[in-house]
């Protein structure tokens, strides 16, 4: 009876283990969320992403021309080719790319003359496999591997049947190989990188050529029967049999023609026909989706959260590949140099060090342990810790959060890295300008070292900077005080309450101040730019993540503070343009959201909704978060209310729907809200499960009546990440009315430096 009870015991166990790998939940994502977007207005700024989880290569129908930043428009009717991608945003171009596009009756290489009309009825976008059927009866199926795709081209019977491969822009080099049915070469393509950069791709066919050549796309001439090309935008065609269909393996390196081969060979020699890398990619993602498991959701609300989940598990890319002894090893977008060990890119911390790297953290400890290590990788091979890579270093945006997600990292128990070189790295980055763009070190670094803020306007955007380099200040004096090292804690110590100079007392907001302390005059709370980035007085209000008491002190109390909190939902949304000089999308996605002056559609405000937790008035974080993801989300082409922007829109989606988010990176708590579900379930990496048990939630009963970890009374606002490591089951009793009696202690309330 004892065995048959181990047994038994075992046989659930392993039935449980693998119900993540078995469970269908590729079912529930639309890859196509988020595409109805233009320069106007962006609903999620994405384009049909067809990738595996972090991989380095990922692959989208291309709408738009090449170089043009808009990839996939929703509303777009005509497809010009399938590309190989890595774009991070509309809003900058993208790099190492080539394309497929197949072509009936006669060849047209021609970008704007061999597109095809297509219907989004037509269409099908999952993570592991893409399929689109032209009018004109082609149909494209692309599943994806890390490094690579396999592709079938279906051409309707009786049609002349080319594939055009087209080298995008800069330069190109392509070899047909018509005996082996084989097409090898490079792209360099892209901005910021050294001359010796080079995507290096390998292509097979199940098909013979009929015909070939190469062509050239700036003036789209033709060389018939050439087998090789090399220069300015060069590229190859094939004709196979009259309606035939063609399987296409292909894959790419940074590092060499040879790894290409390699990478071909490991992941997608064995696969014989597309089903069965499709199946191999569902397997994956399927474990991927599988570490948050939900239920006792509406099937939109299902979707909507495993789309986002697929968004959030996408940056940043893997940027190294592995040799023949299955060591990671990667071509270095830095020094142009080969080294052993892990890289990543694409992905702009400004956006991310909110919620998608500390959901990395939580649900992806190994990754994020190489993760880190590599960025002091990329500060010895160029100098400077990353900020905004793509893959090279761009230092766009604001602030140095590299810092933010190395201290975030330690606390949270990932110590793949030496904190010392961390310290170093971020005291260069703190004390000096660097050659790119503003966040590659510090605009202003001497004025905010010497006046304790960036004065406007010796530098743009100056008060967003002061307060997101005290946000980092605070990262780098908490790294030092967890390490012992004294010296880097008194240098940060001294900084990490500067947000407090560009308060003024006398309007009750953060403003733009001269070096000399004068306020910037004519003041009004609405207008974007000047001292602020994309945003205004109302959104920058709340960036001190690191002392919220301390903003609760100035702003004259609790009453006052959550007023304001109040306010910024029940103003009127109105926009004064200022220095943009007319409305831009992030204005504009405001306006629509209809919620004052609340503007979840960028990342400075996103995390406000929380902090209703810091003075003693939780149940309105509660009904605001849970409002915030019922209003302004769902699966569809308009399922964002602004720039998903590397997973972090969609991270912040995944998070508050499990119940909390991370207001304060570089601390190890997360900030209690409401969970979008009746049950949500973490198989963590270590093999535990934590349960999030609200088994009475609804649309109605969004606020926190009673909670329970591990079977005793919690009253805190925040929950601390071992809690979550360690397993276990946090039970919530949920009503439909607020409870204004719970989490209003003291001790109840999140960290705050001040506290």
């Amino acid at each position: 009876m004892i065995k048959f009870k181990v047994s038994i015991a075992f046989l659930l166990c392993c039935c449980f283990s693998t119900y993540a790998q078995e469970k269908n939940l590729v079912q529930y994502v639309n890859t196509l969320q988020g595409t109805n977007s233009k320069h106007e207005l962006t609903r999620g700024n994405t384009y049909p992403t067809t990738a595996l989880p972090f991989a380095m290569h990922t692959w989208t129908p291309q709408t738009g021309r090449n170089g043009d930043g808009w990839k996939y428009q929703y509303e777009k009717e005509h497809i010009r080719g399938f590309q190989q991608a890595h774009q991070c945003s509309s809003w900058s171009r993208d790099y190492a790319v080539f394309s497929f596009m197949p072509v009936i009756g006669e060849l047209k290489v021609a970008e704007n003359e061999r597109e095809a009309k297509f219907s989004h009825a037509n269409e099908i976008g999952k993570p592991n496999y893409y399929k689109v059927q032209f009018d004109n009866k082609i149909s494209t199926e692309i599943s994806p591997s890390e490094r690579g795709a396999h592709i079938r081209f279906s051409y309707p019977k009786g049609q002349k049947s080319f594939l055009v491969l087209d080298g995008y822009t800069h330069l190109s080099g392509v070899k047909i190989y018509p005996k082996e049915r084989r097409i090898t070469g490079y792209v360099n393509n892209g901005e910021g990188f050294k001359p010796t950069f080079r995507n290096f791709f390998t292509v097979c066919f199940d098909q013979p050529f009929k015909a070939f050549g190469t062509w050239e796309n700036r003036k789209n001439t033709i060389q018939p029967n050439q087998l090789e090309a090399e220069g300015e935008g060069k590229g190859a065609y094939l004709e196979f049999a009259a309606g035939s269909t063609v399987q296409v393996k292909v894959a790419s390196s940074y590092i060499s023609a040879a790894q290409a081969e390699l990478n071909l060979s490991r992941e997608l020699g064995k696969d014989k026909k597309l089903e069965q890398t499709k199946e191999n990619a569902a397997k994956v993602w399927n474990a991927t989706l599988g570490k948050i498991q939900v239920e006792g959701g509406s099937e939109e609300d299902i979707r909507t959260f495993y789309s986002c989940m697929f968004r959030a598990n996408l940056f940043s890319r893997k940027y190294y590949e592995l040799d023949k002894d299955g060591q990671p090893y990667y071509f270095s977008p830095y020094d142009a140099k080969v080294h052993p060990g892990y890289m990543f890119t694409d992905t702009g911390f400004w956006d991310t060090f909110r919620a998608q790297f500390p959901l990395n953290t939580l649900m992806h400890p190994e990754m994020h342990g190489r993760y880190m290590q590599a960025l002091l990788d990329a500060y010895e091979q160029c100098g400077w810790l990353p900020s905004w890579s793509f893959p090279s270093e761009a230092g766009s945006m604001i602030g140095n959060h590299a810092i933010s997600l190395l201290t975030d990292a330690w606390v949270k128990g990932i110590r793949t890295f030496d904190p010392q070189l961390a310290l170093k790295a971020y005291l260069h980055e703190a004390t000096n300008k660097g050659p790119w763009g503003p966040a590659n070190g510090r605009d202003g670094w001497k004025e905010y070292f010497q006046l304790g803020y960036v004065p406007y306007t010796k530098a743009r955007e100056a008060t967003a900077k002061t307060m997101e380099y005290a946000y980092d200040d605070f990262c780098g004096y908490n790294l030092a005080k967890a390490t012992g090292n004294k010296f880097y804690e008194d240098i940060f110590a001294r900084q990490m309450y500067n947000y407090k100079n560009v308060y003024d007392p006398s309007t009750k907001f953060m403003r733009g101040r001269d070096e000399n302390g004068a306020w910037k005059p004519n003041f009004d709370p609405v207008e974007w730019g000047g001292p602020y980035t994309e945003g205004n007085a109302w959104h920058w209000q709340w960036s001190v993540f690191q002392d919220m008491q301390g903003l609760i002190e100035l702003m004259g109390g609790k009453d006052n503070f959550t007023a304001k909190l109040d306010s910024v939902f029940t103003e009127p949304n109105r926009v004064n343009v200022g220095s943009y000089g007319g409305m831009i999308h992030e204005m504009t996605e405001m306006v629509m959201a209809n919620m004052g002056q609340y503007a979840h559609g960028n990342q400075p405000i996103q995390h406000m909704p929380y902090l209703y937790n810091y003075a003693g008035q939780p149940w309105k974080s509660q009904y605001h978060v849970r409002n915030i993801m019922t209003k302004l989300y769902n699966s569809t082409e308009n399922g964002y209310p602004g720039d998903e922007d590397q997973g972090q829109t969609s991270s912040w989606y995944v998070l508050s729907a499990m119940g909390f988010y991370s207001v304060t990176p570089g601390t190890d708590e997360y900030i209690l809200g409401s969970p979008m579900f009746k049950k949500i379930t973490l198989n963590l990496e270590n093999g535990k499960q934590f349960i999030i048990d609200a088994s009475n939630n609804s649309k109605e009963n969004v606020y926190i009546k009673t909670a329970e970890l591990n079977g005793k009374d919690y009253t805190a606002n925040f929950i601390k990440h071992s809690d979550l490591t360690q397993g276990g089951v946090l039970k919530l009793e949920m009503s439909d009315k607020p409870v204004m009696t719970r989490g209003i202690k003291p001790e109840d309330q999140p960290f705050s430096l001040s506290k």
